[in-house]
């Protein structure tokens, strides 16, 4: 089964969207790389918000970065996770980023498989501020195969 049905089989669509101020994914070659996508979840992780608020925010971010993909490439199937950046507004006690951004790999893995196309790189970054009181970014990098 294809990363596109995978998709389709946990209820994801991928409505067209009218282009923005920026692109948010772009083709330069056989790559496809995104903008940052922030979740629709506003806060601060480490103060009100916990581990399992931010990894679902994550995974909203990957929900979106998915639709950009979509848009631009017309399917999901053929290509391959190269790279996630994760950004997560936190405190400077916050210490479990990797665990929020967890949400957007997790789904990556799920649909483009753990050990084949979906096996990426990735960083986990903490963050004094995100645009909008966003509570998690995170941008993407896909091959085209």
């Amino acid at each position: 089964m294809g990363a596109e049905q995978k998709a389709q089989d946990l209820g994801l669509t991928f409505p067209t969207k009218e282009p923005g101020y920026l692109n948010l994914c772009i083709q330069t070659g056989n790559l496809l790389m995104t903008s940052g996508h922030t979740s629709d979840l506003k806060g601060k992780l480490g103060d009100g918000l916990t581990v399992e608020q931010g990894y679902e925010a994550a995974r909203d971010c990957a929900v979106k970065i998915l639709c950009s993909v979509h848009n631009t490439h017309g399917t999901l199937d053929g290509l391959k996770v190269i790279k996630l950046l994760g950004c997560v507004n936190s405190t400077l006690e916050f210490t479990d980023q990797h665990l929020v951004i967890n949400g957007a790999s997790d789904l990556l893995h799920e649909i483009f498989g753990k050990e084949g196309d979906g096996y990426h790189a990735r960083s986990a970054l903490g963050f004094a501020a995100l645009p909008t009181g966003a509570a998690v970014e995170v941008e993407a990098i896909f091959e085209i195969g």
